[in-house]
């Protein structure tokens, strides 16, 4: 890890948390999936975000809101939210048929956000 110029907080490259992969192992997953961890997940031996994913998965959230909570690209974290969901950890939800207008302005903030 090294040092951002600007700051003290550390910067890791994105191909980093994903171990060079681009592509998810689901192409299923939409910025509006929701996603839910089982508690059980929270004792499974993960590391860094995927830790964190699975404890802000203990209430249904979306993978837009995943990215926006990390501060990650959408790219990386489809790709461990794939990661997750092959190992168990993560099951995802039923994708609204529909989409309100008030759910496509938060995942519009949540991406600008990024």
């Amino acid at each position: 890890m090294s040092v951002h110029p600007h700051g003290e907080e550390p910067l890791v490259r994105p191909f980093m948390l994903t171990g060079g992969r681009t592509q998810p192992l689901h192409d299923d997953l939409r910025i509006e999936t929701q996603l839910a961890a089982a508690p059980a997940a929270l004792s499974a031996p993960l590391r860094f975000e995927s830790r964190r994913i699975v404890e802000l998965c203990q209430r249904p959230m979306s993978v837009a809101d995943l990215a926006a909570a990390l501060g990650a690209p959408l790219g990386v974290i489809r790709v461990i939210v794939a990661d997750l969901m092959t190992q168990g950890m993560l099951q995802a939800g039923a994708v609204p048929g529909e989409l309100t207008t008030a759910l496509i302005e938060r995942i519009r903030d949540r991406v600008r956000a990024l």
